[in-house]
């Protein structure tokens, strides 16, 4: 899977090579600038055509110093470039003063305030404005209008279509200023009297790798659309606790991360096939409990999809009363009534039955008395909706049930229901960066639960009790809007279910199915109702050549 770094750690990684002599800071900071424009052209042939005009705003760090370069190479290019410098030239750190001082000798740095700026006449026909003022390092929300370009605030509301179309195109370097490159969290200010803003951009470009602030939160929507340019440190040490070294060669650790703290982005599942001479009981024996009549939709939509994720035979279990309603509605999965919490010990006697799921339309109540008994048999269980709600009073009680072979899966409400404290850190506003992440509040739920946490949304967060993280992103290419529609998440949750049975790890199966779960509203596209999600996986799985 793809790393994903903080700004911290690509610090880390950055320095690191600089110490050992591989590179120096103003190569680094050179290849940025190159990788800036090669992107820019990238995105938009027409602008290395002929030459145009580009504002390019420079901040007081390295993020500006890559901004000098930028604006040179445009120069250079034939373009028409006007650069703004936001804070003192004698202040800038070394490499960027260097770049300062190279494009000195090709035209002149006007001074970043409100006169020069707020008016926007130095870009009404601009094609291009470079947003180089805070990237990664930002430790504080931007309150200031003269902090910001006239033109972002005409942003402010636009959709990516309305963007797409207006002038300037606006290119962030690294993260939208503004933006928290840890979090994706626009940072906020700490009077109710001022509001944090941030730069809308139609296109950001990192180095190395993107960064968690790329694919979490809001910054999805402030980046506008993200390439990664590598800037030569494939190399290099990197975070210890990453992915194995590349072949070829080994890869040093970087002491300054410690073990344990890179985050991946979930990607292709490399395994999905099942062996030629199997048969039905070698892939598991799912089982999902459902609740009362009229209320069994979502127990058999997750069932649907964990036969169709591969588990070898799956039951439901409804309330007797619901027995015929459930057998009208099913053929190829099982149906085995369990009334009450003795009922399903003596069905978890067969231990071939080796996952649960429960939760989607079980009923609190029955919740309630169910869960401790499927907890108790110690199989593989996915914990889901009311399974999760009916703790919410003393979220302890599940807490003390549960064991590492468990997943739940709770979008942010009953997150906040079972983590409430947890909840109200990440809610809260930003106001100073790192701002607590996404990232940060599931891994701090799976350690807290002993078992791996599933916190749903267009930046799904997976996480294990013992620090490994991923993110699953619906998001740029892989936006998906339309999984918001009930049902979806019963859909997820049987997934996980299925793959449970066919004995993938929790961590495996929960990244393994999220990944699918958007692949398969990709495949089927708008119009998406949970229904179809489960028979978009044959198509899916041709297309992986499982």
């Amino acid at each position: 899977m793809t790393e994903l770094l903080t700004a911290a750690q690509m610090r880390a990684i950055e320095q690191a090579a600089i110490e050992s002599g591989e590179v120096t800071g103003l190569e680094l900071m050179e290849r940025a600038g190159r990788g800036v424009v090669e992107a820019i052209f990238e995105e938009w042939p027409e602008l290395a055509k002929t030459s145009h005009k580009a504002v390019v705003l420079c901040g007081p760090g390295n993020n500006g110093g890559d901004g000098f370069v930028v604006a040179r190479l445009l120069k250079e290019w034939g373009w028409e470039v006007e650069v703004f410098l936001y804070g003192d030239a004698k202040k800038l750190p070394p490499d960027a003063r260097v770049n300062y001082e190279l494009w000195m000798d090709l035209g002149e740095v006007r001074s970043y305030s409100r006169e020069e700026t707020n008016h926007g006449t130095s870009s009404a026909n601009s094609d291009l404005l470079i947003d180089g003022l805070f990237g990664t390092g930002l430790k504080r929300a931007v309150t200031q209008p003269e902090e910001l370009y006239w033109d972002v605030y005409q942003r402010w509301g636009r959709n990516q279509n309305e963007l797409a179309v207006m002038k300037p195109k606006i290119v962030s370097i690294d993260i939208p200023s503004g933006v928290c490159s840890d979090s994706g969290r626009e940072l906020s200010a700490d009077s109710e009297d001022e509001a944090g803003i941030a730069v809308q951009a139609n296109l950001s470009v990192s180095f190395h790798t993107a960064k968690l602030g790329h694919l979490l939160s809001e910054g999805t929507g402030w980046a506008g659309k993200t390439v990664v340019k590598s800037i030569g440190l494939e190399g290099s040490p990197r975070p210890r606790g990453g992915m194995k070294s590349p072949p070829g060669g080994a890869v040093g650790d970087c002491p300054a991360v410690p073990p344990g703290e890179i985050v991946r982005l979930v990607d292709r599942p490399s395994w999905l096939g099942k062996p030629g001479n199997d048969h039905k009981f070698s892939h598991g024996h799912a089982l999902i409990l459902s609740g009362p009549s009229g209320k069994g939709g979502a127990a058999r939509l997750s069932a649907r999809g964990a036969l169709r994720i591969g588990a070898g035979l799956v039951t439901v279990a409804p309330t007797p009363g619901a027995l015929q309603e459930n057998a009208a509605r099913l053929d190829a999965i099982m149906l085995s009534p369990v009334g009450d919490a003795q009922t399903l010990q003596a069905v978890l006697a067969d231990e071939r039955l080796n996952a649960l799921c429960l939760g989607p339309g079980l009923g609190v109540d029955r919740a309630r008395d169910l869960v401790p008994v499927a907890l108790a048999a110690k199989r593989a269980t996915v914990l889901d909706a009311d399974a999760l709600t009916s703790f919410k009073d003393d979220p302890s009680v599940l807490f003390d049930m549960l064991h590492d072979n468990c997943v739940l899966t709770p979008h942010a409400g009953e997150f906040a229901r079972l983590f409430p404290d947890i909840a109200e850190k990440l809610n809260a506003p930003a106001t100073k960066g790192p701002a607590y992440s996404k990232v940060d509040a599931t891994r701090e739920a799976a350690a807290r639960a002993g078992c791996v946490v599933l916190f749903k949304g267009p930046d799904t967060v997976i996480a294990a009790p013992d620090g490994a993280c991923s993110i699953n992103s619906a998001a740029y290419e892989r936006s998906a809007p339309w999984l918001a529609t009930a049902g979806s998440g019963d859909v997820l949750a049987g997934f996980i279910t299925g793959l449970l049975a066919r004995g993938f790890a929790p961590m495996q199966a929960a990244e393994t199915a999220a990944w699918l779960h958007v692949e398969c509203a990709l495949e089927f596209g708008p119009g998406l109702i949970a229904e179809d999600l489960p028979e978009q996986l044959p198509a899916v799985f041709r297309k992986l050549g499982t």
